[in-house]
């Protein structure tokens, strides 16, 4: 299943209530003054589309950002929105790629079985000169029955023991932030990165505010050598932009791949954990 789709193929299921659409638009970590992306989507959405707070939506029993909820808490949420379990959905957002791939990541980890992602988002859409609306969108509540694939998912145990193995891990954050010569956004963490790591900045997969094509992508993980063949653990400051580089990996052709939820917000503030500069 390709998991990108076009503004028209999008266009032509507008009318199916089958499908639903989602704007899961966060604004960027650091950026002041903050971005209102609610805001955004009440002034200005595709016909229909939900507004999906990835930071509602998150776990609140941690202190950790963006933390995947439980199962249980899923379901509810996904079911008060009207968003079923079997439903074809499509997840977009309002500039670039940054959130929206977190979303998709949530909603197929937890057990969607149709999740898509709108190619070039709203952007795409309005440049496709197709119709948006403005104000707030309810729908009818539904079932959604949340499934934990933990495949998808990794721990700081795991994380710990795919550094150990040597295994492949990739981090979305800035060369800066990756080598230690940039600060992090969230205080009192230091920069660097985990021993073995691969620096993956998010931003080099996207072209055009859109993920490059797929042969890009292979050709960038080449480049970086990457074994696509091999298990693949994706990571970045708090789970958001490692969702981008698994979507990426998707594309590509990669087979066997995983995301550290807790990322480097989690990593870094653990004094037991081992942390690398590049200066």
């Amino acid at each position: 299943m390709d998991p990108l789709v076009t503004p028209a193929w999008l266009a032509a299921r507008l009318e199916n209530p089958n499908t639903i659409i989602l704007d899961a638009t966060l604004p960027n970590v650091g950026v002041t003054p903050a971005i209102d992306t609610h805001a955004r989507y009440l002034a200005n959405h595709i016909p229909g589309a939900i507004f999906f707070d990835i930071e509602e939506l998150s776990d609140h029993s941690t202190p950790l950002p963006h933390m995947l909820p439980t199962a249980e808490a899923f379901s509810r949420s996904m079911s008060t929105l009207g968003v079923a379990d079997n439903a074809t959905i499509v997840v977009y957002e309002q500039e670039g790629v940054f959130s929206a791939p977190r979303a998709w990541w949530m909603l197929r980890t937890l057990g969607a079985q149709k999740v898509y992602l709108l190619d070039g988002g709203l952007r795409a859409w309005t440049e496709a000169n197709l119709p948006t609306e403005s104000g707030p969108v309810l729908r009818v509540q539904s079932t959604f029955r949340a499934n934990r694939h933990h495949e998808a998912v990794k721990d700081l145990t795991q994380l710990k023991e795919k550094i150990t193995a040597r295994q492949q891990i990739l981090d979305a954050r800035s060369a800066g932030r990756f080598n230690g010569t940039a600060p992090e956004p969230r205080p009192g963490l230091s920069s660097g990165h985990m021993p073995g790591a691969i620096s993956v900045p998010f931003t080099e997969l996207v072209e055009d505010g859109r993920l490059k094509p797929a042969d890009k992508l292979q050709q960038l993980f080449a480049a970086k050598k990457i074994d696509l063949h091999q298990p693949i653990t994706t990571t970045c400051g708090s789970g958001v932009t490692a969702a981008v580089i698994a979507l990426g990996l998707e594309l590509a052709g990669a087979k066997d791949v995983s995301l550290y939820d807790g990322s480097w917000a989690e990593y870094a503030q653990r004094p037991e954990s081992f942390i690398e500069k590049t200066i």
